[in-house]
């Protein structure tokens, strides 16, 4: 009796033991280089994700599995593994499906491994389409300093992409065109990375408020331009209905246009936030942001499990607007101390630590008491004085210390209520705090110091030169008005600023007279 083996041997498909692709996580406001290492092994079929992914990358599984075959292509049924590295940083959000779908298909052979100077970010639906990625400009960024050269993004997020020079930008729809582009099989056409347009000449950000629609206040409008000008803290204080919102509203019109480089920050700002808004890559003026008195201290400052931006880093380059400000929570008004002082915001948790830019322009509207009407000329007050003081010490005695104006604001009279508007609107005071802003391009120029509101003691001293008169009434005020250090040089920075506008290298006694109207009545 015969025995006849055969040998059948089945050939596979030429599988790759490990298969690596690129791609960039947000860490803060920071890109970080994630590397994506995707193995496929004999096994029972399995699809496990590692390195400290969150829900939204273990979901990631499904819309790569459906996106692949919908795609035309294979998905491999064997045991998967991907690893995201490093593996000590929480990995969030969507943007993994990309290099994850595409280290599949380069680790089971279906296209060539030709992507290790490339990086692909964005999320994929289930039929293979690529969807807006949020933090598209400082995961770019990242790149680009780490050598990458070649970038593939959604196709929605390829102006934004654009402002990144010096890296090669590939709009990609769906799934399917990357896989045939690695292939050789059709093109992709690349979009020109052309950087921050120039700024200059960027008309006013129209709001529909004007300093001409604003009837009377000529010293708060006066107040306001100043504080544009230098970047002052402001709380304007009055009765109800007198103009202090309606006046803050103006300010957006007269705010000097960004350098680039602002620009640059706030626009990655919102990108990692996703407010950026459509079809706009590039935030071209100063934010504003008013946010309710019933704010979080998390929504303010910002905060959460994995550290997200406030308020106050939406606001940066910009105007943080507090209507009604002694109704907000005691507790959340401290915690402006700290950004207001070191122009940053760290937010510290177990795993990780995250630091935000917070260098805004303070804005604040209150009213005198809880009825709102004392000292008022019309109306008489029901609080009492126990009353109004207790109101009036919600605002803590240190932040008002990082206050620089405070400007009482009147009731407007009938006469000049029903007057016809003023010529002079917003565009000549913006013309005016332009000039001064130069200014202080020019004065502080290779320094951090980018305002007179940011002015430390060297630069106060160095760049606050006086008159002998205004010399002498400055040593009047602080020994009768009892000023401290810190107060006389906030006195300083306001008069730096007057004397800007009038384009005076020394501060006059006129200039810090008018400074000194500005001072927290109660203040030492």
């Amino acid at each position: 009796m015969w025995v006849v083996i055969v040998s059948i041997t089945i050939k596979e498909k030429d599988e790759k033991l490990l298969a690596k692709t690129n791609t960039c996580a947000v860490h803060g406001v920071d890109g970080q280089l994630v590397e994506v290492e995707v193995d496929i092994s004999p096994g029972v079929p399995r699809f496990n994700i590692v390195g400290l992914p969150d829900s939204s990358v273990q979901e990631s599984r499904e819309r790569v599995r459906a996106a692949i075959r919908n795609s035309g292509a294979e998905f491999p049924l064997r045991r998967i593994t991907v690893s995201l590295a490093p593996a000590d940083i929480k990995k969030t959000g969507p943007s993994y499906d990309l290099p994850i779908a595409i280290g599949i298909l380069v680790c089971s052979g279906q296209i060539p491994d030709a992507v290790s100077k490339s990086l692909f970010l964005g999320e994929l639906a289930l039929d293979g389409k690529l969807r807006t990625t949020h933090g598209m400009l400082p995961m770019l960024r990242e790149g680009k300093e780490r050598g990458y050269d070649t970038a593939f993004v959604p196709r929605v997020n390829s102006k934004e992409a654009s402002l990144v020079p010096g890296i090669d930008i590939r709009p990609v729809e769906t799934l399917r065109q990357v896989v045939e582009y690695l292939r050789d099989e059709a093109d992709l056409p690349s979009v020109q990375s052309g950087g921050i347009p120039d700024l200059d000449g960027i008309p006013a950000v129209r709001t529909g408020y004007d300093f001409r629609d604003v009837r009377g206040q000529e010293q708060a409008k006066r107040a306001l331009e100043i504080a544009a000008a230098g970047n002052h803290n402001i709380v304007l204080m009055g009765a109800p209905g007198c103009g202090k919102t309606l006046l803050a509203r103006c300010l957006p019109s007269i705010l000097p246009p960004m350098t680039a480089e602002e620009a640059l920050e706030v626009t990655t700002i919102y990108s990692v936030t996703g407010l950026l808004p459509s079809g706009s890559p590039l935030i071209t003026h100063r934010p504003f942001r008013a946010p309710h008195y019933t704010i979080s201290n998390a929504g303010l400052i910002g905060g959460g499990s994995i550290p997200r931006p406030g308020e106050v880093t939406l606001s940066h380059r910009g105007v943080l607007f507090l209507d009604e400000l002694p109704e907000f929570g005691n507790a959340t008004l401290e915690t402006l101390r700290q950004p207001l002082e070191d122009r940053t915001v760290t937010i510290s948790r177990a795993r990780t630590s995250s630091t935000f830019p917070a260098s805004f322009m303070l804005v604040g509207a209150m009213n005198p008491c809880p009825c709102g009407y004392h000292g008022d000329s019309q109306q008489p007050c029901t609080c009492g004085e126990p009353a109004v003081a207790r109101y009036q010490r919600r605002i803590s005695g240190p932040l008002i210390d990082r206050i620089d104006m405070f400007v009482d604001v009147p009731r407007v009279e009938y006469e000049k209520l029903i007057t016809p508007p003023v010529e002079e609107g917003s565009a000549s005071a913006r013309e005016r705090i332009m000039v001064a802003v130069q200014l202080q391009h020019e004065r502080f120029q290779g320094s951090t110091v980018m305002s007179n509101a940011l002015m430390g003691p060297v630069e106060v001293w160095d760049s606050c030169k006086m008159s002998d008169d205004a010399k002498s009434l400055l040593q009047s005020a602080m020994k009768h008005l009892r000023m401290s250090a810190r107060s006389c040089h906030r006195v300083l920075k306001v008069a730096r600023t007057i004397a800007d506008l009038e384009q005076t290298p020394l501060i006059e006694n006129h200039h810090l007279a008018e400074a000194l109207m500005y001072r927290h009545k109660t203040s030492a």
